[in-house]
């Protein structure tokens, strides 16, 4: 039996920060209180200095890149840099190569995470235009879901016959993940900016080809749908102030059948940014205006968007500095999306409270994640404890994932993770990873 005591931390959950002791005994959460005594000698103690303990972020959409992207990044070294950021548990999407459209290719993924995951692990089942069949085998006990893109992405994954979307949402009751943007909106907007610039199309159009016409158009059609079926739909990286008038917060989460997600990177940057940054947070849906940016904020906090995530997708820079036809979207974010939140809270835009709602509790309650997401007796030791006064600079020697850069390069965040836990292990302390993966298969209360 192995035992971790966490001494003198201000614990945040479900809505309160007090100040107490967390008893983790092997995986498990086993007793919370004001003052907690070592059980025996070989206790570990770790003395939180006064600093928080969170429990661990759930990132509900990255892309980890194995297997077949593998130059890119993998599951190993991408989870490393999740648990650096604090994320414990991550759902991965299926446009890996080959793309994850069979029970067998779905399998294959979670073998490779058995041995090599730092974080614990869930695969999203692809779905394409023929495989429908396939999807409907799909165990809801250990899987987190079925995505479905309704924007071209890596491989055959675009989805656009209404009849197969109608028979999949007719027909299962797992969670239905939704990438939207129309295809054919995007094409004609690449054509017309084609004509005028040919191949010297300037990334900074990138938000006016990847339209707000081009999100709103999608997200409105597939969540008629969702209404009309009873089906229950999560969308991802929500982009666009438009797109909030379709989100709800008049009723419970637990209530609702139609959830939403906003990334770090919509959060944080703008068109503006394009002009310095370029490529670099060139992602798809496309960074867009202020004006979106504020609106998804107040919807963040209002309650119409349940979740905050990363879309972690890494490419090489090399990849990246190819003009803006040919450099892919996506980039880095999960070892520095739970501290860029806490930058928010620096800035007095969000509470710690409100962090760990959405990066946490609420990715538990949408995905009915077993035991996770929350700092509870019986609960596995997902934990994170976060310094907020201890600031450091995003470099490339401390930059964790495989490609080796990041859209925060230079910056520097006042908080620090000091401390990540994975299932009672302590996997991160100050920069260094353990070397021994020990994260597990996500289960689901389904």
């Amino acid at each position: 039996m192995n035992q971790i005591l966490i001494k003198n931390a201000k614990i945040v959950n479900e809505g309160a920060i007090f100040e107490g002791d967390v008893l983790i005994e092997d995986q498990f959460i086993v007793e919370i209180a004001e003052t907690i005594s070592a059980k025996s000698a070989t206790t570990k103690i770790i003395d939180a200095e006064g600093n928080y303990l969170v429990p661990g972020a759930i990132d509900d959409q990255v892309h980890f890149r194995e297997p077949g992207l593998t130059h890119k990044g993998d599951i190993a070294s991408e989870s490393k840099a999740a648990v650096a950021g604090g994320i414990t548990s991550y759902i991965e999407q299926p446009n890996t190569v080959p793309n994850v459209v069979t029970q067998e290719l779905l399998e294959e993924k979670y073998q490779i995470a058995a041995s090599k995951s730092f974080a614990n692990y869930s695969f999203m089942m692809g779905m394409t235009n023929d495989n429908l069949d396939e999807v409907l085998q799909t165990n809801p006990r250990n899987v987190a879901g079925i995505k479905i893109f309704l924007g071209s992405s890596t491989g055959n994954m675009l989805v656009d016959d209404v009849e197969v979307l109608e028979k999949l949402f007719s027909s299962t009751s797992m969670l239905i993940a939704v990438h939207c943007e129309d295809e054919q909106t995007i094409k004609d907007n690449l054509e017309r900016y084609k004509a005028e610039y040919g191949d010297d199309i300037p990334v900074t159009l990138h938000h006016l080809i990847r339209s707000e016409e081009a999100c709103y158009l999608s997200s409105s059609k597939i969540i008629a749908l969702a209404k009309k079926t009873g089906a229950r739909l999560h969308v991802f990286h929500l982009s666009t102030a438009k797109e909030m008038s379709l989100f709800t917060n008049k009723i419970p989460l637990e209530k609702k059948k139609i959830t939403a997600e906003v990334c770090i990177h919509h959060l944080w940057f703008t068109n503006e940014d394009y002009k310095t940054k370029g490529n670099l947070i060139k992602w798809n849906p496309s960074v867009k205006t202020e004006n979106d940016r504020k609106v998804l904020w107040e919807a963040l906090l209002d309650g119409r968007i349940d979740v905050i995530a990363t879309d972690h997708a890494p490419h090489t820079l090399e990849e990246k500095k190819q003009n803006y036809l040919k450099a892919p979207s996506g980039g880095p974010l999960v070892q520095h999306a739970l501290v860029a939140m806490f930058e928010a809270y620096h800035q007095g835009k969000i509470s710690i409270e409100k962090i760990v709602e959405k990066m946490a509790h609420n990715p538990a309650k949408i995905f009915k994640i077993e035991k996770r997401g929350f700092i509870k007796v019986g609960y596995y030791a997902d934990l994170v404890i976060v310094n907020t006064g201890l600031p450091w600079s995003v470099k490339k020697e401390n930059i964790l994932a495989k490609c080796g850069w990041s859209p925060f390069e230079g910056f520097t965040f006042k908080s620090r993770i000091t401390h990540t836990f994975v299932n009672g292990q302590l996997v991160y302390n100050n920069f260094k990873v353990k070397e021994v993966p020990c994260g597990q298969r996500l289960l689901f209360d389904r």
